[in-house]
């Protein structure tokens, strides 16, 4: 039986829940690295990563490099004399780093790889309307998540599940699959499997602003699922044209309705209690929205204070 002494990197929440797994199971976590302090919220406050919230409580050893491969940082995680590390939700590691212990450098990947390398793993398979998915356990090499795999867990999609949802439930599964992945590395059982290396595997490249709106003419189904799939963060977004109005819109909850009508896909349809849009061979309501400068609101509670004139419409 091999004797561990571990390096934990991470940052958010999502890594926590492991971290946490791996103290209560008696492991010697040596070091902790996570992201610097930065300020953030409208008071600039200076916020400290929920890892390290976790670590300081826990009286974990605690480092916070700016730069991976500075000299000092490096010589620090060197006398540490850890010989394994494990990657949750970090940032890409230089070879100076994934490769310095003994019994290398795994991460985990919210994601069953090689399907869905990329930093957003978890909303690109809500979007995609995949049924299933799940976390990968593998080796850290030069490539972003190419690693040689060491193990996997599956897990359904259900039809109303959110990224959020999804998030909470791989959160709980990957911790346990990087406990059974450090018990193998312990024993020295690893039987590490090659990825296979060829593009036809889909991708989760990072979200941003354009990958968040609507188009209206997507079918019902596929713009159901990117509000799910970008549910509750970053949140799907449209404008509304109301006359000479353009109101931006946050979409966190829709139902898709196949039915026929000739309608402009984006012609809003509402009463006082409902609202839909129409898209090519159905609708999409709107169950759950934010206005600028308001909180998420059921959309009766929008309609009771949004005067919509019947010309309004999504664009």
């Amino acid at each position: 039986m091999r004797n561990l002494r571990i390096v934990f990197m991470g940052t958010p929440d999502f890594a926590v829940a492991t971290l946490d797994r791996l103290v209560k199971k008696g492991y010697d976590i040596v070091g902790v690295i996570t992201a610097p302090d930065k300020p953030s919220g409208r008071g600039r406050k200076i916020h400290e990563s929920s890892v390290k919230q976790y670590a300081r409580k826990a009286g974990l050893y605690i480092m916070q490099p700016t730069n991976l491969k500075d000299n000092d940082f490096l010589n620090d995680l060197r006398s540490l004399k850890a010989n394994l590390q494990i990657v949750v939700a970090f940032r890409m590691l230089p070879k100076q780093v994934w490769a310095m212990p003994e019994y290398g450098t795994f991460n985990l990947h919210a994601s069953l790889l090689p399907d869905y390398r990329g930093a957003a793993p978890i909303n690109w398979a809500i979007i995609n309307g995949e049924k299933e998915t799940g976390v990968s356990t593998f080796y850290i090499n030069e490539k972003i998540d190419t690693g040689e795999l060491i193990l996997q867990e599956k897990t359904e999609i259900g039809p109303e599940d959110t990224a959020g949802d999804l998030h909470d439930r791989l959160m709980v599964l990957g911790a346990g699959l990087v406990l059974k992945t450090v018990s193998l590395i312990e024993k020295d059982q690893v039987v590490p499997q090659k990825q296979p290396m060829d593009s036809k595997f889909k991708t989760a490249d990072k979200i941003n602003k354009e990958t968040c709106k609507i188009d209206w003419e997507e079918s019902a189904e596929k713009i159901c699922n990117l509000i799910r799939g970008l549910s509750p963060y970053p949140a799907a977004w449209t404008n509304m044209k109301n006359e000479d109005e353009l109101i931006p819109i946050k979409i966190y909850k829709s139902k898709c309705q196949k039915e026929a009508h000739n309608l402009k896909p984006g012609t809003i349809k509402f009463t006082k209690k409902e609202l839909k849009v129409a898209s090519p061979e159905g609708y999409v309501y709107l169950l759950e929205l934010q206005l600028p400068g308001k909180r998420k609101m059921a959309v009766s509670d929008v309609l009771n204070g949004l005067k919509i004139k019947e010309s309004a419409y999504m664009m």
